[in-house]
């Protein structure tokens, strides 16, 4: 009889005071993570996978081994898993961002853990599995060569609750080559940064199913010879795609015009902060503050649809920031913007230099819950009033009189689109504002 496994991403706890299991009735993004280690499963091997988000999980499946991908909002809720299957004599073995950084922790709850990319580790995890020989830790070491990856096994995801237009997440690199203090993404993505064969990604996207696709990088781009020849490869496609790059991209005509060309969507990029002192002391470098207006101007007239990302709690700030911040976004007609509390995440130079200054604040419980906490003392007002600062800050933006003077009347898809995504995080404040209620730590 065949080994029989079961690869499940756990869904997340709606707050600290209310365990119950965060659903959605629908996604718009198909995953990518539970397929694709599907596809790296050796023949021979029964495989089901379930996304909790939109899936109940069945503890009592007769599976022998189940996999499990967490990160750390979803750890606690992993690790809870965990232990009802293994009360029922099931192995579990751990892998995903949370175990890069926390393999210990999460040792502890399961039969084996996989650190780093899944590549190098998950044949000999199961292997090891299936013959009763589990060891404690398996470490990946970086594999350079991103060519011939397998295609993601979606035909074991049901896809149902993913909506009639589906949009698929695909990688054409991994990793990041920049360093900034705050970024912990380039280390559990294997170190370096690598890229795909151009040949090799373009095959995956003729295989899919939707023209709607999500380049899943840390920074599409950043090899620019690569980027351009890609864009050139999805031009008789007839892509509307959506990703994530740096600043920098946006001074670059001839990569905008074939960006445009090729059939980009909509781009998010980390603006970080309006302050140029802030934005030196983050080691982003690459953004201009002299020239944001300059960049804006020129994707609004290139009908690209764009969001920016902020980081608040800097020691460089004051409370000014804020109104600053709304007034700028307003002036720019910016459609999206992601407004975040500074976090020292283990592994970055913010994180060390926080410990160093004793100025982290209950650091077991960094990163686990919805909504934004305040894990560090900062410089300019409590932790609790940098919160709500922040939540404000968010309300303010997606209240229906901003909404009203920065957007465009919904007349072309991507208009529509910032419309839609308003609404939405409209919805996601009112929910962080129950889940955070700003206890003193």
């Amino acid at each position: 009889m065949k080994p029989r496994l079961l690869i499940v991403q756990p869904s997340y706890y709606r707050s600290r005071n209310d365990r119950r299991v965060a659903r959605l009735r629908r996604r718009q993004l198909v995953p990518l993570v539970l397929p694709y280690l599907a596809a790296l499963t050796p023949e021979g091997w029964d495989v089901k996978v379930v996304d909790e988000l939109v899936q109940p999980i069945d503890l009592d499946a007769p599976v022998d081994v189940v996999a499990i991908t967490t990160w750390t909002m979803s750890s606690y809720r992993a690790y809870d898993l965990a232990r009802e299957f293994r009360k029922r004599g099931r192995k579990v073995i751990f892998g995903g961002p949370h175990v890069y950084f926390f393999h210990e922790e999460a040792q502890a709850h399961g039969d084996a853990v996989g650190v780093g990319e899944a590549e190098p580790l998950w044949k000999t995890m199961l292997e090891d599995a299936a013959a009763g020989r589990l060891k404690p830790v398996y470490r990946a070491a970086q594999i350079r060569d991103l060519s011939n990856l397998p295609m993601p096994r979606y035909d074991l995801l049901n896809l149902r609750p993913y909506g009639m237009i589906k949009t698929y997440a695909v990688q054409a690199t991994r990793g990041c080559p920049l360093a900034c203090e705050f970024c912990s993404e380039r280390l559990y993505l294997g170190g370096g940064f690598r890229v795909r064969p151009v040949p090799d990604v373009i095959e995956e996207l003729k295989r899919l199913p939707s023209r709607n696709i999500f380049f899943a990088e840390s920074n599409f781009g950043i090899k620019r010879k690569h980027a351009m020849e890609l864009m050139e490869a999805f031009i008789p496609l007839r892509l509307r795609w959506s990703t994530l790059w740096s600043l920098n991209l946006c001074y670059d005509k001839e990569f905008l015009d074939l960006a445009q060309r090729s059939g980009l969507l909509h781009v998010n990029i980390g603006m970080e902060s309006i302050d140029s002192q802030t934005i030196a002391e983050m080691r982003k470098g690459q953004n201009k503050t002299n020239r944001y207006k300059e960049v804006l101007a020129d994707l609004r007239r290139r009908g690209i649809s764009f969001s920016l990302n902020f980081i608040f709690g800097w020691d460089t700030e004051t409370l000014k920031v804020f109104p600053d911040t709304l007034q700028f976004l307003e002036e720019q007609k910016v459609p999206v913007a992601y407004f975040n509390l500074l976090t020292p995440e283990k592994g970055t130079a913010y994180y060390d230099r926080m410990r160093q200054q004793d100025r982290i604040i209950n650091e077991s419980e960094i990163g686990r819950w919805p909504a934004d906490f305040c894990h560090f003392r900062p410089l300019y007002c409590t932790p609790q009033e940098l919160e709500q600062q922040v939540q404000g800050a968010h309300r303010k933006f997606y209240s229906l009189p901003s909404m009203l003077r920065r957007l465009p009347l919904p007349l072309s898809t991507a208009s529509v689109a910032s419309w839609v995504l308003n609404f939405s995080q409209r919805r996601v404040s009112a929910c962080a504002a129950e889940e955070n209620n700003f206890t003193a730590y």
